[in-house]
């Protein structure tokens, strides 16, 4: 095996982690929408998750495990993506905002400030903002 096919199974398995996160966020109210179907959809072609492997996380989206990302740029985007998930429908149930400051955790946000910024995350998706300015506004949060 080479070293380009570990690197590319080791970013396709972070990929995977990711997404599966995402659709972790999706069941937390036990349905998956159809606004919340089409942002998995779309996340699924950005990641470049297989058909197959599509359809493994979503059967089975618990046992992968949530591999923070290895800078702070790259933690901001996946929280922006599972801020957006969770406002997909625009209605944030009782186990959403718990299960995006667990998720908030495992990608390395600390506990002490992980509720602050999930709400200050909630607010910036809510408000339309790009990935530019959500990442810009919370980096505000912590100078």
């Amino acid at each position: 095996m080479s070293i380009s096919d570990l690197f590319d199974s080791g970013f396709q398995k972070r990929n995977q982690d990711h997404f599966a996160a995402i659709v972790r966020v999706a069941m937390s109210d036990g349905i998956i929408t159809d606004e919340e179907r089409a942002f998995i959809d779309r996340l699924a072609r950005r990641l470049d998750i297989s058909d197959n492997d599509y359809k493994e996380i979503l059967k089975d989206y618990m046992t992968h495990p949530i591999n923070p990302p290895r800078n702070y740029d790259e933690r901001l985007e996946r929280l922006y993506d599972l801020a957006r998930m969770v406002y997909a429908d625009h209605h944030l149930g009782e186990k959403q905002t718990p299960m995006l400051e667990r998720l908030g955790i495992g990608l390395g946000f600390s506990s002490e400030n992980v509720t602050y910024v999930v709400d200050k995350a909630l607010k910036l998706v809510d408000s339309g903002v790009d990935v530019d300015e959500f990442s810009e506004e919370i980096k505000k949060m912590n100078r």
